[in-house]
């Protein structure tokens, strides 16, 4: 069709091994006869349940796969005049533009300018044009702010932002988006949005895989809905607006519009602490930060947050609150005793605490949980901490059984025997929270737990929050999540 930039012809896919499958059980079609196309200008959203391919469209329209991950296509999955399985995965670089969920995965450079100038020189370009090109993306997308900067030192918004700069430098036709805004607060989001506005504005053919609607909702073409591997709708903008909020529910999406969400969750801000009740945990005078090392043995200051006083109470789950970069995650590393605070007290029962009680006391299922999966299957990964304590094959038996249920609430115990490394992010996110509930502990912190995660999904680790607070665990969640922190929190703090 005239203007097509990219499409999926009768398209079906089977990862050839689980080290490449994203939560996909070998064996089983990833994506299954869909075709598709975007043309130029058009934003087109591929939505869905976790695991349901999405993310495998992605990686045919990039040309990851099926070169980096290897596998069976059949059908026809073109973009320019590029097929997958044809083309090597180099040849995409001028045609295509990747975001990915996590920035991090994707850049090759530690200061911002390199980043950007890196796929120019790659394509052989005169410097004093790398030089241009870099000034000329970085004010179109008003991120000047962002030129020659540490990227680690950017907060999770800034490395989604610079990234989307980086997609754009060679001028490609195509830009795919898988879970863009998964981890980005919403300012961060605004910022995004206005990116895809001038590209879309500029005719780039823009395929976006994504949970959160909300943002891109004024902007979207069409949409494509997915289901276990099949296209099981394609709507315009105007009818899939049109649809019963049920339907979409039914399919696992999240909302198109966030006010509800976020007047529920202005109101819980309002609500007073518990009376009359003692916390578990509470800070007095706290500042929290990181101190970077240099050259003869002489530090610098980092980040410092003043915190004040905060409590936080067995039986509720409270919401940390705030924008990228604000020092959430640093704070939480510090209540979990992972961070040694820089200035005040944390409070155990009325007590000051080292950060060997506190770590003994939480437990925490980071933002990036790949940095917290050891074992060699879901199963064991259950059991790691917990069969260090068992005494009697009763007792193994018993622990054995409660892994078993606590996967078969988060819908893992299909997966059991799969290594964790080959889930998809959703999926190991929840692993993760089953290892939480696994150490009965009475603080359970969770830093955006439910980043990548469908509606369906989102209920369901909320639920298994609940069940904590219910049981009298004090349950702490850092979220950009608003339907999260609308649907769940007792109380929120703001930061």
């Amino acid at each position: 069709m005239n203007g097509t930039r990219c499409a999926l012809d009768g398209c079906s896919f089977r990862y050839a091994s689980d080290e490449s499958a994203d939560g996909v059980e070998r064996g089983v079609h990833a994506i299954d006869h869909v075709s598709l196309q975007a043309r130029a200008g058009e934003v087109v959203m591929l939505v869905g349940r976790s695991g349901c391919g999405k993310t495998t469209v992605t990686r045919l329209l990039n040309g990851l796969a099926p070169e980096y991950f290897r596998g069976s296509l059949h059908g026809e999955a073109r973009v320019g005049g590029l097929h997958a399985g044809v083309a090597a995965v180099e040849d995409y670089a001028t045609e295509v533009g990747s975001v990915f969920q996590n920035p991090k995965t994707q850049y090759f450079h530690a200061n911002s300018t390199d980043e950007l100038a890196f796929p120019c020189e790659n394509a052989g370009m005169e410097p004093s044009e790398i030089r241009r090109r870099i000034r000329e993306r970085l004010r179109a997308f008003d991120v000047e702010h962002l030129h020659d900067r540490n990227i680690v030192d950017c907060s999770g918004g800034q490395q989604q932002q610079l990234a989307v700069v980086a997609a754009t430098m060679l001028d490609p036709g195509v830009l795919v988006l898988d879970e863009p805004t998964s981890n980005l607060d919403a300012e961060a989001m605004e910022r995004l949005r206005n990116m895809v506005k001038r590209l879309k504005r500029d005719g780039i053919a823009i395929v976006i895989a994504e949970h959160r609607l909300a943002w891109v909702a004024d902007l979207a073409d069409r949409y494509v809905v997915f289901d276990a591997g099949r296209v099981v709708g394609e709507y315009t903008a105007e009818q899939f607006h049109a649809l019963p909020e049920s339907q979409r529910r039914a399919w696992g999406l999240r909302a198109l519009e966030l006010s509800g969400p976020r007047g529920q969750v202005e109101r819980i801000a309002q609500r007073a602490e518990p009376s009359g009740e003692k916390p578990v945990i509470a800070t007095r005078g706290l500042k929290v930060g990181y101190e970077r090392r240099r050259l003869f043995g002489r530090t610098k200051r980092g980040f410092v947050r003043e915190v004040g006083d905060v409590n936080l109470f067995a039986g509720q789950i409270v919401g940390l609150i705030g924008r990228n970069g604000a020092g959430k995650s640093t704070f939480v590393k510090t209540v979990c005793g992972l961070v040694e605070p820089v200035a005040g007290e944390i409070l155990v029962d009325g007590r000051a605490a080292k950060p060997g009680r506190l770590s003994a006391l939480c437990a925490m299922v980071m933002q990036d949980v790949n940095y917290q999966l050891f074992a060699s299957s879901v199963r064991e990964e259950m059991l790691l901490e917990a069969m260090q304590h068992v005494r009697t094959a009763e007792d193994a038996q018993r622990v054995r059984e409660r892994a078993d249920g606590i996967l078969r609430q988060l819908g893992l115990l299909d997966f059991a025997e799969r290594h964790p490394m080959t889930l998809s992010g959703g999926q190991k996110q929840r692993l993760a929270i089953g290892v939480a509930l696994m150490g009965e502990k009475r603080v359970v912190v969770l830093d955006e737990p439910t980043s990548g995660l469908d509606r369906h999904h989102m209920l369901q680790v909320g639920a298994l929050m609940r069940d904590l607070a219910d049981r009298g665990v004090c349950v702490l969640v850092v979220t950009h999540d608003d339907e999260l922190a609308a649907e769940v929190c007792d109380r929120i703090v703001r930061f």
